[in-house]
């Protein structure tokens, strides 16, 4: 026969119970140990806390820091393309200042300032959208006025009505083309 187990009623006592060793008293604890103990780690809290303080105190200086750098961002964004328009505002000035210009030096000026214009715009990253004729119609880039029956591939454009600008490869406004109709 096998033997059972023990039933609930029944308790078996411990294999060592009977042994003097095992019914010795815990050791004392030895308060100046603990005493000792206990300022090591309130120092280190004191200390730890100390750091969290500083830490946070620099996170508040950085995000601060950053907010002022933002703010200055926006309200001087536009400071190095006014200065690079001042120019073309002097030249403007200085053509009308000719009372008694010929139609070529008006044209030749109006022609000058142009070019100034543009390159400020292009220093400023400010570039120009004018497809030629032929180039692939870029719904991104261009705007369709109107489709036209041509002898080109179709969804080409055949004209530009009005050239597009973007700004750091972000549309600020489509060039207004005409393109070819599908066949």
């Amino acid at each position: 026969m096998s033997e059972l187990p023990p039933s609930d009623n029944e308790t078996l006592p411990p294999a060592d119970a009977a042994s003097p060793e095992a019914i010795a008293e815990p050791a004392a604890p030895n308060i100046p140990d603990l005493q000792a103990a206990l300022v090591a780690l309130q120092a280190k809290n004191t200390e730890l806390s100390d750091q969290f303080l500083r830490a946070q105190a620099d996170m508040q200086n950085t995000r601060r820091r950053a907010e002022e750098e933002v703010a200055k961002a926006r309200k001087f964004a536009l400071e190095s393309f006014s200065e690079s328009l001042l120019p073309v505002i002097d030249s403007l000035e200085a053509g009308l200042a000719h009372k008694d210009a010929t139609v070529e030096q008006i044209h030749e000026g109006a022609s000058a300032t142009l070019r100034q214009l543009k390159a400020a715009l292009e220093r400023n990253k400010i570039l120009e959208i004018n497809p030629g004729a032929g180039a692939k119609f870029d719904p991104h880039q261009h705007q369709a006025i109107s489709v036209v029956p041509a002898d080109q591939e179709p969804n080409t454009v055949v004209s530009v009505l009005q050239k597009g600008y973007s700004i750091a490869d972000r549309i600020l406004r489509p060039a207004l083309v005409t393109v070819t109709a599908p066949k």
